[in-house]
């Protein structure tokens, strides 16, 4: 089938607040764990826990070793951020901790779902003869629950899971892998995502027109120097 004038012959998508959205439900799903639980805190506000748990998950996602070791393993990543939000307060981590954080991953999960139109789009794009791969970061089993869940693999020509094949974004060859398996240059294709290191800056360097998917419509942060080839609030917008 032709491709319409303007589309690439294959794009790379991202999953996590792209496809579905998933960091933007945290915050209120921390705040109602935190409330959730403020019987059994013994003492500790729950505000002043969910302040304490903001601080300590933007520092621990912040470094790119920790991060990489929290995406393929999320238990750790839990009880690092709860744990380390109790002794950001000066108190002994409790036993009920535990809770807290699997409290907080089953809502969440029950709370991520896909963008307005989203699912739409990967249809249209299939339609048009727009060959489509999957590239999210993260561990096999969640990640497969998510694409399980939404029936997402039926749009794509081809999935990559980090925890599956041994590596993840920003390292190029997981884009030139993707793109080998659709059969498809670096000039012929589009990578779209919200991370800007690892869906714009990297696969720019490699060649990828690089398309940022602000979701938030929070616009680009004063302080970074990556500059998307191309900004979109939704996938509709890529038609």
């Amino acid at each position: 089938m032709a491709r319409p004038q303007g589309l690439p012959k294959a794009i790379l998508f991202d999953l996590d607040d792209t496809i579905l959205a998933y960091e933007s439900v945290a915050d209120t799903v921390w705040a109602v764990v935190c409330n959730e639980f403020a019987a059994r805190l013994d003492g500790v506000q729950p505000s002043a826990l969910l302040a304490a748990i903001d601080r300590h998950r933007a520092w621990f996602w912040s470094d790119p070793e920790r991060h990489r070791r929290g995406r393929l393993d999320l238990e750790f990543a839990r009880r690092e951020v709860v744990g380390g939000a109790f002794r950001r307060l000066g108190v002994e981590v409790p036993p009920v901790a535990e809770e807290i954080g699997l409290a907080y991953a089953k809502r969440r999960e029950d709370a991520i779902e896909p963008f307005p139109g989203a699912l739409e789009t990967l249809g249209t794009l299939l339609e048009k003869g727009v060959r489509l791969a999957l590239v999210t970061n993260g561990n096999a089993e969640s990640q497969r629950r998510k694409i399980d869940r939404f029936g997402l693999e039926p749009y794509f020509d081809y999935v990559l899971i980090e925890g599956e094949f041994g590596a993840g974004k920003p390292e190029e060859r997981v884009y030139r892998h993707a793109l080998e398996q659709l059969g498809a240059g670096t000039d012929e294709a589009w990578m779209v995502g919200d991370n800007l290191e690892w869906e714009v800056a990297a696969p720019q360097r490699i060649g990828i027109f690089s398309i940022w998917m602000d979701g938030r419509r929070k616009g680009l942060p004063e302080s970074t120097a990556v500059r998307p080839d191309r900004i979109i609030n939704a996938l509709p917008e890529l038609l």
